[in-house]
């Protein structure tokens, strides 16, 4: 009986030692991978408007007034691009005591990076200064191909 076991025992060992043997010769195989981009079918273009007042700058000089008008104007068109590509977080707050609103509070932020952008036109309207901004997809596209680009799988070879 106990060389029927050890024969059992061998044939096991035997047959694990080759299920290794085979499963570490499999890992040996390298593979290379080629990699294809996929373009999008379409590119949206959104455009953006910010607006700044001219008299409410905080300076005495009218030309200073005027070119912080115009950055103001232009930060608050990539704010609106920014909330068009990215959305907005609302925060809403509603607090109450014996049935009555106490306080009721809502605040928003917007989050994100815009790369691409064009300024069209920045012009005075009155007391205003506006700035339009266009964003095309496809020139962001461009951008992030030339940094990292969006590849799937095109072909595999197994050697």
């Amino acid at each position: 009986m106990n060389s029927y076991k050890a024969k059992n025992t061998s044939k096991i060992t035997l047959c694990l030692l080759a299920l290794l043997m085979i499963n570490a010769c499999s890992a040996m195989y390298d593979k290379h991978v080629q990699w294809e981009a996929i373009e999008p079918k379409t590119f949206p273009v959104i455009h953006a408007i910010g607006y700044a007042p001219i008299s409410l700058q905080n300076s005495e000089h009218e030309t200073q007034r005027i070119l912080m008008a115009i950055k103001a104007s232009k930060l608050a068109a990539y704010s609106e691009l920014a909330e068009q590509v990215y959305g907005q977080q609302i925060t809403t707050g509603t607090s109450m005591g014996e049935l009555i609103v106490n306080n009721d509070s809502l605040s928003s932020s917007v989050n994100g990076l815009i790369r691409g952008a064009k300024v069209l036109k920045s012009y005075p309207v009155g007391d205003t200064y506006a700035t339009e901004l266009v964003l095309d997809f496809k020139v962001v596209y461009e951008l992030y191909e030339t940094q990292s680009r969006q590849k799937e799988v095109k072909d595999v070879v197994y050697f």
